[in-house]
């Protein structure tokens, strides 16, 4: 039986995906697809994505006895936190509980008053802001208009990254907040380092029990029916976040041209046997390893044996001391929260009185740009155990990377743009743990732990009239070359403009032949490029973009969508302040109109970005 638009009831974009995944099935695969879809379609859910539909008290669970609704909204800015959201809300659907599930942004403030059961799980983003798609929700929540809630029941989940000063910032705020409002906390916030899936799970876990146990509402029907249909799982491996892919490399490629400061590598994976799908701008985690030298070094400065045993997990499973130092724990960041712990480990005056409260800025100072090397040779510890000292790191943490080609063109392959780092601070050169692994001692033939990581905040847009404007400087323009690789394989027609800027023109335009010939064949309609050294005056893509203000404002007003990808500190900021500057002139509107045209188009995802 063959798939198409016109004698089925699924759109191209679905057809193309089915007829991609159901030949990869088995047998028991299939029977067991078949029993699942038949238990959903008895259950009744609200769930959403872009727009969240009206409650309707009478819309409950099948075979459910509670009433209450179970709203889950979530802020992401690059898809984890959506994805835990989505497994949230399907944890709280099979216990048979009605379940609204959102981007805070696309939940009316308004249905605050009516909302039983509201869990927010959420990452931070910048210096302590909220995700691009929870600012609107967190003004209103912040502001006056913010509604008393004390019918609400809440928990919140937050994400973040310890290395930075304000760590999971966003959720606190929340968290606080709806106690202001006179919500009930049915459960502790729970706050997540990037290594946060066992906390993530607990959290889950630990709510669904006191609603299942505040309701009588708990049943195991999904269960159930799986063992009546005879469901089987799967022999074959599922490859994910936490059963990482072992991908082979089949290219690396130095793409720096000689007098380059910079050193830039396309690297090629072979996705073979993996069934991985993804779609332009959605990213490639990969697992790194720490740099041996470092590890010697830090093995050496605590004298200790480096084929000694230690339990790497929860389960027992043993390692050597080198080998759980070179690919199971971060060696290359410190945080506050691991210097609080070794100063309890170290017995180090010196560090204790670092710690002190007294000491926040020359804390925050020592922090930046130093290592756990650093670490013990600054405040050498007394009698320090091996196995004590792993215990106060943080797991080695995925890398992600945004994916630079396209499934549709190459379905076995996954490319990357990785730009190394190192730098020199405090006397010593740093690398970057994956970037410098990249560049300095990955082989064809080797083989990292990868995942997909969807990104649902870096879509691009399915309607063809829509106009697409790219804006990617370096390693940012990884995502659009997947983008036009893909329209140049489907051999879609659409109006798309990219700018593009780096060092030189010489040595550092990274994909130039793939852009020239994109450029002759029509799939990409316009470019612009800056090289910031080639002149006495540096020049950038926001410079491009006012050079062209008339055009781009145009293309705006044509509905164009607009993607950002790259360094946020510097880049990102620059255009946003460009993009303002380009509505005031050529819009004539005043600074709050361009904000509010610029908050309109993040409403409609006609902006998005990907930066870091």
């Amino acid at each position: 039986m063959s798939l198409d638009v016109t004698s089925s009831p699924f759109n191209q974009e679905q057809i193309e995906q089915l007829s991609r995944l159901l030949p990869t099935l088995t047998n028991n695969q299939k029977v067991w697809l078949s029993g699942y879809l038949s238990a959903v379609i008895s259950k009744k859910i609200q769930h959403t994505s872009n727009q969240v539909p009206q409650m309707d008290s009478q819309l409950v669970s099948a075979g459910g006895p509670s009433q209450r609704t179970v709203t889950v909204l979530y802020g992401s800015e690059t898809g984890t936190a959506r994805s835990l959201a989505e497994r949230m809300a399907e944890k709280i659907d099979e216990a048979n509980f009605m379940v609204i599930f959102s981007a805070l942004d696309d939940f009316k403030p308004s249905k605050l008053k009516k909302t039983e059961d509201l869990f927010i799980i959420t990452a931070t983003h910048g210096e302590g802001e909220p995700p691009d798609n929870a600012i609107s929700f967190y003004e209103f929540l912040h502001s006056r208009k913010a509604p008393k809630l004390e019918h609400l029941r809440f928990s919140v989940l937050s994400l973040g990254d310890e290395s930075y000063e304000f760590f999971c910032q966003t959720g606190k705020d929340f968290d606080k907040r709806l106690e202001e409002l006179g919500g009930e906390r049915i459960y502790d916030r729970v706050d997540c380092d990037l290594d946060f899936d066992e906390q993530a799970a607990a959290w889950m876990d630990g709510v669904l029990g006191i609603l299942k146990k505040a309701t009588d509402a708990a049943d195991q029907n999904a269960l159930l029916s799986q063992q009546k249909a005879g469901m089987n799982i799967s022999e074959n491996p599922v490859f994910s976040r936490t059963n990482p892919f072992m991908a082979e490399v089949i290219d690396n490629i130095n793409l720096s041209g000689r007098g380059s400061k910079k050193q830039t590598h396309h690297l090629e994976l072979s996705l073979d046997g993996s069934h991985f799908t993804f779609k332009p701008g959605d990213s490639l985690g990969i697992y790194p390893k720490n740099d041996p030298v470092l590890v010697e070094q830090l093995i050496k400065e605590l004298e200790w044996d480096a084929e000694q045993d230690l339990s790497v997990n929860k389960q027992g499973e043993k390692r050597s001391l080198r080998e759980v130092l070179l690919s199971h724990f971060e060696i290359t960041v410190l945080t506050t929260s691991m210097l609080e712990k070794a100063a309890r480990l170290f017995a180090n005056e010196a560090l204790t009185e670092l710690l002190e409260a007294t000491n926040k800025e020359k804390l925050n100072s020592y922090l930046k740009g130093r290592d756990v090397l650093d670490l013990v040779t600054d405040f050498p510890p007394k009698k320090l155990a091996p196995k004590d000292f792993v215990s106060i790191l943080r797991k080695l943490p995925a890398r992600l990377y945004s994916i630079a080609s396209s499934y549709k063109a190459n379905p076995d392959e996954v490319h990357l743009t990785v730009g190394t780092v190192n730098y020199v601070a405090h006397g010593r050169k740093r690398f970057g743990v994956c970037s410098s692994q990249v560049a300095t001692r990955v082989e064809i033939g080797d083989k990292l732990p990868v995942y997909i990581h969807q990104n649902l905040n870096f879509q691009f847009p399915n309607d063809p009239q829509t106009p697409v404007i790219m804006i990617g400087p370096g390693t940012g323009v990884a995502p659009f070359r997947s983008y036009l690789e893909e329209l140049e394989e489907t051999e879609a027609k659409r109006k798309t403009w990219l700018f593009f800027g780096e060092q030189h023109f010489s040595c550092d335009f990274l994909y130039q032949v793939d852009w020239q010939k994109w450029l002759k064949a029509g799939v990409l309609s316009r470019m612009d490029v800056a090289f910031s050294r080639d002149n006495d005056q540096k020049v950038y893509v926001q410079h491009k973009m006012l050079e062209k203000s008339n055009d781009f404002y145009n293309w705006l007003k044509a509905g164009a969508a607009v993607y950002v990808c790259g360094d946020e500190k510097h880049m990102a900021r620059d255009v946003h302040q460009t993009m303002m500057t380009i509505l005031r002139q050529e819009g004539d509107m005043s600074e709050e109109e361009a904000k509010a045209y610029l908050q309109q188009m993040r409403l409609e995802k006609r902006y998005q970005r990907d930066v870091y």
